[in-house]
């Protein structure tokens, strides 16, 4: 004689059923969260994607002095803006920047970022100390850089602590041979950008476990063999994400370099260097080309993409940390 099955469910299944029914989302949820969520949502199409969209779509079109759709001409603003003399050139500098201010300012906050970690007492007052320029905008930090400490007055900072050594006063962003005005760019970028990144190293140095660095030294790694066989493999992730960062915040590179050298009588036409982006600012808003000025914005996305993208690539971004 076979008994019947038992239908009955046990009380632990029951329960783990019944809190599943209950968390499942019902349509007052679902109607709150469309809700909350719909401005934000319609704000970023409209204001984003819609304007990427009709800026892909001007870079196709005549569009001077309107940004209306007019007449459609292709390629022919691409052509038109890779024949420009002035905007190749504007790309070389900008490479060039890149070439020189990324390791700086990458071997900067990584040697701070080492000094910082071995502090014991103050590193929190320490951290943020140099952390606070990371909030000034850029707008004012060139302003302080260009009326306080490098203008062409006796009484600026820069030429006071020269007239200590028995230095002339002198015009530094007007300076161009030398070329002076770069001793300004690249003060100004490192004060702005160093500390940002320091943070960055020393999460990535606190992530690193003490053992690893307690096993190192038992086998005798210490000092600049410690932080090359382990301390620097083990921060690749961070290295190279930084690097992104820097080369796309090199490429963009455009407020610190307008305000140093805007001036309300000549404008930007007496700029001894130019960036990518201060000339189709120039393009746009000054001849009011703005097809051009499109095209260029669509080119210059494509080249810090693809920059990134082959970065990423050769330094194997992702890859567990060895």
């Amino acid at each position: 004689m076979t008994s019947a099955p038992d239908t009955t469910l046990r009380p632990g299944r029951a329960r783990r059923r019944a809190a599943a029914r209950r968390s499942r989302p019902t349509a007052a949820t679902w109607g709150a969260f469309a809700l909350l969520t719909a401005p934000v949502l319609i704000g970023l199409g409209v204001f984003k994607y819609v304007a990427i969209g009709w800026s892909f779509l001007l870079s196709l079109s005549d569009a001077r002095g309107t940004i209306g759709l007019g007449h459609w001409v292709g390629l022919a603003n691409y052509r038109t803006l890779l024949g420009d003399q002035a905007f190749r050139d504007s790309l070389t500098q900008i490479l060039l920047f890149t070439l020189f201010i990324v390791p700086t300012t990458f071997a900067a906050s990584l040697g701070l970022a080492l000094l910082v970690h071995r502090i014991r007492r103050g590193r929190a007052l320490v951290r943020t100390a140099f952390l606070i320029p990371a909030a000034v905008s850029y707008v004012a930090g060139a302003l302080l850089w260009k009326m306080c400490l490098f203008n062409s007055l006796p009484a600026g900072i820069a030429n006071t602590v020269g007239g200590w050594f028995g230095m002339e006063p002198v015009p530094w962003l007007q300076t161009t041979s030398p070329p002076l005005y770069w001793v300004v760019l690249v003060t100004l970028r490192l004060w702005l950008q160093v500390g940002f990144y320091m943070v960055l190293f020393l999460a990535g140095l606190q992530a690193i476990p003490r053992d690893v660095h307690e096993a190192a030294a038992l086998d005798g790694a210490t000092g600049l063999r410690l932080l090359r066989r382990i301390t620097l493999p083990m921060l690749r992730n961070t290295s190279v994400a930084v690097l992104m960062l820097q080369f796309i915040a090199a490429f963009q590179a455009f407020d610190e370099f307008y305000n140093l050298f805007n001036s309300g009588q000549s404008g930007l036409g007496s700029m001894p260097v130019r960036t990518p982006l201060i000339h189709l600012y120039t393009t746009a808003m000054g001849d009011q080309n703005y097809g051009i000025g499109s095209a260029g914005a669509f080119l210059l996305t494509a080249l810090i993409v693809g920059v990134t993208l082959v970065q990423g690539r050769v330094t194997g971004f992702g890859k567990a940390e060895g």
